[in-house]
């Protein structure tokens, strides 16, 4: 198992994607490689991490040369399987839902299968993964959803006069929308004026990213320091509580 362990850490493998690969938690996963041999694994397990590895059993590790193409070779393999792990994920997760919210999930997965096996470009591709990016985002800011009650209503599936959240705010946002929308179609605006409103909207992204990185550098500091007043080489499930205190604290004496 020591040379199983070398090999995963030379092939840069994280434990996370491991984990999703084999269908574990990571502490079982951490359970799996301190154990003595891989015939002590569950079968399964043992299988699914030969074929990953493209060898037929324990004994292929040792004769195993890591190149830039085995590593490409595994890196695909893992990426695969993380997938298909995650499609068996997703179907399995439906059941806990009623029957409701099993309806509009399944509706919404068929759709998006039909739309994108009909369209071989990269538009409804490309369409589909600002979708996911806005789903992401959605409970960063109540705008979101009432752009897309706007966008139900304006295309008739919903009442104009139905307010599903806060009301006098939905009102506000859909007359401003609508203006925008408006004047968007008519092609009212001075090109002068929106390019420098283009502008303004570029400084104010850039803005954010560089306060998103200067919050995460400084996160990742926290997290090292904490890691080595700790002890620790890693967060792991075991750690995970104290070393998230760590950092809290850590960040506290800066105020």
């Amino acid at each position: 198992m020591k040379d199983l362990n070398n090999l995963l850490s030379e092939l840069g493998i994280s434990k996370v994607r491991l984990a999703k690969y084999l269908g574990v938690s990571r502490q079982m996963l951490y359970n799996y490689l301190a154990m003595d041999s891989l015939s002590q694994w569950p079968k399964e397990k043992a299988v699914r991490l030969l074929a990953l590895l493209n060898i037929e059993d324990e004994e292929g590790v040792s004769g195993i040369t890591v190149t830039s193409d085995y590593i490409i070779e595994v890196e695909n393999r893992l990426n695969e399987g993380v997938k298909d792990s995650s499609n068996r994920e997703v179907l399995a997760d439906l059941k806990c839902f009623n029957k409701k919210e099993q309806e509009i999930m399944a509706d919404i997965i068929n759709l998006l299968k039909e739309k994108l096996s009909e369209d071989k470009t990269k538009t409804t591709y490309n369409t589909y993964v600002y979708l996911y990016h806005y789903l992401q985002s959605m409970e960063t800011a109540d705008e979101l959803r009432y752009i897309l009650a706007y966008m139900s209503k304006s295309m008739g599936f919903t009442d104009p006069m139905e307010f599903t959240f806060d009301k006098d705010k939905q009102f506000i946002f859909e007359s401003i929308l609508f203006s925008a929308m408006t004047l968007y179609h008519n092609g009212g605006a001075s090109k002068n004026k929106i390019a420098e409103t283009h502008k303004r909207f570029v400084q104010d992204i850039e803005a954010k990213k560089e306060e998103k990185l200067s919050r995460t550098q400084e996160l990742n500091t926290a997290k090292v320091q904490a890691l080595r007043e700790l002890g620790y080489s890693e967060i792991n499930e075991t750690n995970a509580k104290e070393v998230l205190e760590k950092i809290a604290e850590i960040q506290s004496r800066k105020v």
